[in-house]
């Protein structure tokens, strides 16, 4: 392990799912560290300042959506939630009060590597590390406003470069449709089939195959992610 590893915070209450995530992040040469509680991770927050917070929402002594409130009220530190599944109404609530992914139980360990490796790097774009976004034949600048496939430049309408702008902002994060209706439309009452037919709409100017996108991607009944 590296002097100058990522610091991963691990809130969880049960033992063997720490061990087994203490085991995989030291595997990738992270530094994990370990709260069993909401008081303890407010604690460890506090004296080890974390690059990133992998938080379970069933703690003993702490509704898990409060804590990720107390959490973002310290600092901008991404955090990953832990989910059980099918929890989908939890994991929408999770994303609105702040958390930037979540994973769902049980878990692969290249999954959950995927989502910190995205997290900590919208935790870069976030202090300005970036204002733009490339992958593989898509690209976007947004301080010029462009948008290329490949040699082509693509042509966007306003709503449709919004939705963009935002998911590149937030590339590797989850965004909830609350999100975006409230970024896009400036209203979060609007349907949210107004966005899945814009988003369909940018699928087809900015994806080789719309109907297997690989950059603009569905978390089914909770919103879009780039990645």
């Amino acid at each position: 392990m590296t002097g100058d590893a990522a610091v991963i915070l691990i809130i969880e209450d049960e033992p063997p799912i720490r061990r087994l995530l203490r085991t995989t992040l030291t595997a990738q040469d992270y530094r994990p560290i370990e709260a069993a509680t909401g008081g303890e991770a407010m604690s460890a927050l506090r004296h080890h300042r974390p690059d990133l917070v992998l938080l379970d929402l069933g703690l003993p002594d702490i509704d898990g959506l409060e804590l990720i409130g107390r959490i973002r009220a310290l600092g901008p530190v991404p955090i990953v939630v832990l989910s059980s599944r099918g929890d989908e109404a939890a994991k929408v609530r999770a994303l609105d009060s702040g958390a930037d992914d979540y994973v769902t139980k049980p878990f692969g360990a290249d999954e959950l590597m995927a989502r910190i490796r995205a997290a900590l790097r919208h935790r870069l774009q976030q202090q300005g590390a970036e204002r733009g976004f490339a992958s593989d034949d898509l690209s976007v600048d947004l301080v010029r406003r462009l948008v290329r496939r490949g040699e082509e430049d693509v042509k966007l309408s306003p709503k449709e470069y919004d939705i963009l702008e935002q998911l590149v902002i937030h590339a590797g994060k989850v965004l909830t449709h609350k999100h975006l209706l409230r970024e896009v439309w400036r209203d979060e009452s609007v349907d949210p089939q107004y966005l899945r037919v814009y988003v369909r709409q940018l699928r087809q100017k900015i994806e080789a195959d719309p109907s297997a996108p690989r950059h603009v991607l569905t978390e089914p009944g909770i919103g879009y992610r780039l990645v």
